[in-house]
């Protein structure tokens, strides 16, 4: 007779290690189909590349703030100076009435309407008219050139005030815009660092290569034809090729796309907006490229770019974070806006 004995039962240890293990696999494969793929090193460039469009568009803007807050700042330096000078012409005109004051007093004593004046504030006094006939010709005078210069320092406190109010408001822009330039860039740089080093480095040696074939194979335009003051500061811009972009500034090392305009004119002579926003008004603007000569301005997506017509197409500028000042295809440099002719 066969005997028929009971499966012997897994222990409680087994259990628990099998349990265990089919738990850590099913983990390891919900990891595996939830895990970021490596990014693509075609992909991160291009995000880069318009995390620095972006980031160039805020230094415009930054640069325009900034240059607001320069004209502010002298606005509110000659309204103080002025307000000054008129405090002390009115403390000279109140000091003419205190000297007609004591010459009365040694007379024979004060007139009392100028007595009232020099005991109370001189406009409360002044709305008094039926005073003023009490007054010889002379003190009237004096009386009414005090209400006049009060009046006056009244109104240019108040748009002193107004101007240090403004400049306060540019300043929080400026530094928010600071921030945004800075976060656009901190991102740029994340993304980079998701690649190996190696593709880093290829990315670099492909950037440098660009600047250098693009200068390498551009001729600038003929300057006996560019646009006279214009030409002869994209000639000085010329020398700094090679230059390195950074953000908000305006050489000589360094420049950003503004920059390098204000600087190259600045060798010559003459003096430009510092920003894209300013200087679109430093010249009649032309709307056709064949009508662009060597020497002219050239703006692209929405004034977020700017740079030197530089003939045949190209455009001498400073690129973007990243690249060097160089002269490249105004293809690839975003939509055209239109061009402008610096002296006319």
């Amino acid at each position: 007779m066969a005997s028929h004995r009971r499966p012997k039962q897994p222990s409680r240890t087994r259990v628990t290690v099998l349990s265990l293990a089919a738990t850590a696999a099913v983990a390891l494969t919900s990891q595996s189909a939830n895990a970021a793929p490596k990014p693509d090193k075609k992909e991160v460039k291009a995000k880069v590349d318009n995390l620095h469009e972006e980031a160039e568009a805020a230094t415009e803007r930054f640069n325009a703030a900034k240059e607001k807050q320069g004209t502010l700042e002298k606005q509110v330096k000659n309204l103080q100076e002025k307000v000054a000078r008129g405090q002390a012409e009115l403390n000279d005109l109140r000091k003419g009435l205190g000297s007609m004051a004591t010459a009365q007093y040694r007379a024979g004593g004060v007139d009392p309407s100028l007595q009232l004046f020099l005991s109370s504030e001189p406009d409360q006094f002044l709305d008094r008219a039926a005073a003023m006939n009490q007054l010889s010709t002379k003190q009237a005078e004096s009386l009414r050139k005090i209400q006049s210069k009060q009046r006056t320092l009244a109104q240019e406190r108040e748009e002193a005030s107004g101007k240090l109010a403004d400049l306060a408001s540019v300043r929080k822009e400026l530094g928010e815009k600071r921030q945004t330039i800075q976060g656009k860039l901190a991102d740029a740089q994340k993304l980079l660092n998701t690649l190996t080093q190696a593709e880093r480095d290829a990315m670099s040696e492909q950037e440098d290569r660009a600047s250098r074939d693009a200068n390498g194979r551009s001729q600038l335009g003929d300057v006996s034809s560019g646009s006279g003051i214009g030409a002869a500061a994209m000639q000085a811009a010329s020398t700094k090729m090679g230059s390195p972009y950074s953000w908000g500034s305006k050489g000589p090392n360094s420049f950003d796309c503004s920059g390098l305009v204000y600087w190259a004119f600045k060798q010559v002579g003459r003096t430009v907006g510092s920003s894209t926003y300013t200087q679109v008004n430093d010249g009649p603007k032309i709307y056709n490229k064949s009508d662009l000569r060597p020497g002219d301005l050239v703006f692209f997506s929405g004034l977020a770019h700017v740079g030197f017509y530089a003939g045949n197409g190209m455009s001498l500028h400073a690129p973007k974070p990243g690249a060097n000042v160089r002269v490249e295809d105004m293809r690839y440099l975003g939509s055209f806006m239109y061009g402008v002719r610096v002296g006319g």
